[in-house]
């Protein structure tokens, strides 16, 4: 097989570090943010070169959070951000589904007074649950262990290392702390032989949203039961996917259909 052959899903490794008592996440997302560039190239969605390294890191980093959850869980990310200007930027995903998405917003964004990171978590026949913290700067990996500190109430480090690996490591009971503050990079490079490790799981993940013109239709047509309002004397609009960013082209012939019977 060749050396430059990319998946085309990103890998996520579950490890315990044995004697340190701390959870081990780590993957190389090459396949993953290929995925989000041809997603957007696919489907018209824009990206502002300011915000995308912020948010290809926070794909990673939210899919490393996604494998240290219990599989049934959803969880979505809306981050306010006051700098590097008025911005959101939004992650959800599922490790039942094997997908994570997200965008960006910037325009039509309020001023915030400071930066915040709005988490919620779904499940079925459970009421959501939901966490704000107060964020600072433009690294997710900070964000991520801020929320670590402030909702779980556990210590956590993220590392960015090389050829696009990407770690997080989160105490467990009686985790050896002192050790896991001092991790630097290149210890996490080399905690293979540093440490002893156990696999406990591997999950797969993709860039997808799984919207579709046919979905968007419907949820269109309870936004805008007179289609009127929504065309304003022309043929046909542009909307995009909140979700995504994906943007599709509405007739008035679409949003005045009879649904469809299922035949």
């Amino acid at each position: 097989m060749s050396e430059e052959f990319v998946e085309d899903m990103v890998t996520v490794e579950s490890i315990f570090v044995r004697t340190r008592n701390c959870l081990l996440l780590r993957g190389r997302f090459s396949p993953l943010f290929v995925g989000y560039y041809l997603y957007a190239m696919q489907h018209r969605v824009e990206h502002e070169n300011s915000y995308d390294s912020i948010f290809k890191e926070l794909l990673a980093y939210f899919t490393l959070f996604l494998t240290a959850c219990p599989w049934a869980e959803q969880h979505a990310w809306t981050i306010n951000l006051k700098q590097p200007g008025p911005s959101s930027l939004f992650v959800t995903g599922s490790s039942l589904t094997h997908s994570v998405v997200g965008r960006v917003f910037t325009q039509g964004i309020r001023d915030p007074e400071h930066s915040l990171m709005y988490a919620q978590m779904y499940r079925d026949n459970q009421k959501v649950r939901s966490s704000t913290i107060l964020i600072d700067g433009d690294q997710p990996g900070r964000w991520l262990e801020s929320y670590f500190t402030t909702s779980e109430q556990r210590l956590s480090r993220c590392f960015e290392l090389a050829d696009e690996h990407f770690a997080l490591i989160t105490a467990q009971p009686d985790a050896d702390e002192e050790w896991l503050q001092k991790l630097t990079p290149e210890l996490m490079s080399g905690i293979d032989t540093s440490e002893e490790l156990h696999l406990l799981e591997t999950r797969r993940f993709d860039f997808l949203c799984g919207c579709t013109i046919d979905r968007i239709v419907p949820m269109l047509k309870v936004l805008w039961p007179n289609p009127d309002e929504l065309f304003e004397g022309q043929d046909h609009v542009e909307v995009s996917c909140p979700r995504c960013g994906a943007v599709y082209l509405v007739t008035r012939a679409m949003m005045e259909s009879e649904p469809d019977s299922g035949r």
